[in-house]
């Protein structure tokens, strides 16, 4: 009979070589598990992300982030968007940024938000009206263009039946935490839920004003620099920017000098319910194969 020693000795032999083999499993597990990133196929991300309404909200996003004078400074200051010769290349840059963000691997969101906190680290923009200088990198103006546009997301998504409770807007929000860290902002604060979001817009309101820079902002939106294959797309411009701009809450489009009928916030919700089944016909935006849901 083999002595306590002994036995203590091979148990724990024992438990060491089955920690081994649990760990090797698990590792196996993890290599043949694809890669989805921050969100994956279960998320309300991916399926509020690949409707094609969602250019409405992300016009209206750039709308409502305008209405912040440094975030617009900034932007205009800096931004290839005003300049014709490089403003298409700006856009399918930003649009490549929100795709890999919420369907690239783990690896490339990492890539792309080294690559992106480096670019707006080094600008700076200057607001006349104060003559501060202030960092593109500042926590309040990467809060703000955060929560306009998740904001922007789950209101049209809401109004237009994608999400299908408020229970599925607030896990929309909440799961956006994980955009925010992309860019620098930390989890703890961005808001998690839409109850939080109006908190957080009443907060800013006050600091909120239309520039010059905005007004031309919007302007340029109805005259975007379209390459020539897809200058047919021209002609739904106008309607999609006026429906964008519909949605903003009626504070937003009363900061443009917008009025807005007691009917309007109905009429735009109705329209993004019967949008909503057309645009179904059109070809989804693909997702990497490995991650189909």
């Amino acid at each position: 009979m083999a002595d306590p020693a002994t036995r203590r000795g091979s148990t724990t032999a024992r438990r060491r070589a089955a920690s081994r083999s649990g760990r090797a499993a698990r590792d196996r597990r993890r290599s043949t598990r694809p890669d989805t990133g921050l969100f994956g196929p279960e998320s309300v991300t991916w399926r509020v992300h690949r409707e094609h309404l969602m250019w409405v909200a992300g016009v209206r996003a750039l709308y409502l982030q305008a209405l912040h004078p440094r975030v617009m400074r900034g932007t205009f200051q800096n931004s290839a968007l005003f300049d014709r010769d490089r403003a298409w290349g700006r856009f399918v840059r930003t649009t490549e940024f929100v795709a890999t963000r919420t369907y690239g691997t783990t690896a490339e969101v990492r890539r792309t938000s080294a690559r992106v906190r480096a670019i707006h680290a080094s600008l700076t923009g200057y607001n006349p009206d104060t003559g501060e200088t202030f960092r593109l990198d500042e926590p309040e103006g990467l809060l703000w263009v955060h929560c306009g546009e998740i904001d922007s997301y789950v209101d049209v998504a809401r109004r237009a039946g994608i999400l299908r409770s408020d229970e599925e807007a607030d896990q929309y929000v909440a799961e956006s935490r994980r955009a925010a860290e992309v860019v620098g902002i930390r989890r703890s604060d961005a808001p998690a839920s839409r109850a939080e979001l109006t908190e957080y817009f009443e907060r800013m309101r006050p600091k909120l004003y239309v520039t010059p820079e905005a007004r031309r902002g919007v302007l340029n939106t109805f005259n975007p620099p379209f390459p020539l294959l897809l200058a047919p797309l021209r002609l739904a411009v106008p309607s999609l920017n006026v429906l964008a701009f519909a949605t903003l809450p009626a504070w937003a489009r009363q900061l443009y000098g917008i009025p807005s009928p007691p009917a309007t916030d109905l009429a735009v919700t109705l329209t993004l319910r019967a949008l909503r089944p057309l645009t179904a016909l059109l070809p989804r935006p693909s997702v990497p194969p490995s991650t189909q849901p």
